[in-house]
């Protein structure tokens, strides 16, 4: 494996440090209690192979910019997240936890700008990977463990979840179905509705006039499904305004809106 990390690092990742047999030999992995900066996380990213399970707990909307991806809102603020403590401890735990969270703290990675092999890494400060006495062991004497192959596998797959995104998102902006979104919510009592932006959605009025080709190779490949339960997510924001205001992290009636800044 390459022995450098990548400079770019994701959502959570505070730093990345690849598994090596060399030096990691003795590691072990532990369970986390909870992930302290998951807390301040109001967006998280998503694959659409989550879309029809996470389409019930969180609105699923797609970043803004040129390169959009799916996020599922955990909170409407900068800071905010609705189903995770402080402590990074879930909240309600029937709630759907997305891959994201649940591979952290490994990812698969290029190390190299010049090639496209992926390695695994861990972040080595989320306090989960090292010389512990509790755990599984990372290693079995010269081969990966069984608790590593299970790693590998889930970030693999998650890695080929995230193509067939790509291709979802590649589509999307083909068609040029993708518009600036915008929610209003008006509170009982409160004068002026808070006002949500700074994301995309699928614009509803160029999806109800597509031609019956292009739906028809959406609902071919898949497409289809994934718009609409993105659509009926939408609904769901007001839920999460309403877990803020009951948390104490809601708006107040003073203040301007707010936008989300996925």
């Amino acid at each position: 494996m390459a022995s450098q990390a990548p400079n770019l690092l994701p959502l959570l990742y505070n730093d990345l440090e690849p598994l090596n047999r060399n030096v990691h030999g003795a590691y072990k992995v532990r369970k986390m209690g909870g992930v302290d900066r998951v807390a301040t996380a109001h967006a998280i990213p998503m694959t659409v192979d989550e879309f029809s399970l996470a389409q019930r707990y969180f609105p699923i909307v797609f970043s803004a910019g040129e390169n959009p991806v799916p996020l599922a809102l955990m909170g409407l603020h900068e800071g905010t997240n609705t189903f995770f403590g402080p402590d990074g401890t879930l909240i309600d735990t029937s709630a759907y936890v997305p891959a994201y969270l649940r591979r952290f703290p490994f990812v698969l990675a290029r190390l190299r700008d010049d090639s496209d092999e992926l390695s695994l890494c861990f972040d080595p400060t989320a306090g989960a990977v090292g010389e512990f006495d509790e755990g599984e062991a990372l290693f079995d004497g010269e081969e990966p463990s069984e608790a590593t192959k299970a790693i590998l596998q889930f970030c693999e797959q998650f890695e080929q979840a995230g193509q067939r995104t790509q291709a979802f998102m590649a589509e999307l902006i083909e068609s040029k179905l993708l518009m600036e979104g915008e929610v209003a919510i008006q509170p009982e009592g409160a004068d002026q509705p808070f006002v949500y932006r700074g994301f995309q959605m699928v614009d509803e009025e160029k999806f109800q006039n597509l031609r019956g080709d292009e739906l028809r190779k959406l609902n071919q490949n898949g497409g289809l499904a994934l718009i609409m339960a993105h659509l009926f997510s939408l609904s769901v924001i007001r839920e999460i305004f309403a877990r803020q205001v009951a948390q104490g992290t809601g708006p107040i009636p003073a203040r301007q809106p707010a936008a989300v800044e996925a």
